[in-house]
């Protein structure tokens, strides 16, 4: 069975929704990256119930990002702030060289320091 790893942006945003049963499956299988059989001993059940449990699991987690486009729109997100910061930064490091006003050199730490904030805003969820 090969691994979709962009399931595991799915389980960080939607777990909640899933049984404990799938959640703890899911998670063994691809944050602890354990084979179906170790997974299968941990938690008492065969090798095709592991299976079975992470599909399931899998279809509920894709089916509720193909509504609602939550993990897609954190991804997207999360590019925005650091696309702010990167160009912040640069700002910064111009006004540092001289020739920009000091009014430049505070708007451009604002923005950093904000999206900043929204990265640990982000985190924290």
């Amino acid at each position: 069975m090969a691994k979709d790893l962009s399931i595991c942006n799915l389980i960080d945003t939607y777990s909640a929704v899933l049984t404990e049963k799938q959640r703890n499956v899911l998670r063994m299988y691809y944050d602890d990256d354990l084979s179906l059989g170790e997974i299968a001993e941990l938690e008492g059940i065969s090798r095709q119930g592991v299976r079975d449990s992470i599909k399931r699991g899998e279809a509920v987690l894709t089916e509720l990002e193909s509504q609602l486009h939550f993990a897609a729109r954190f991804g997207d997100f999360s590019s925005l702030t650091e696309s702010i910061r990167r160009n912040a930064k640069n700002i910064l490091a111009y006004a540092d060289s001289g020739g920009y006003t000091s009014q430049i050199k505070r708007a451009a730490q604002s923005i950093v320091d904000s999206s900043d904030e929204l990265d640990r805003f982000l985190k924290e969820e």
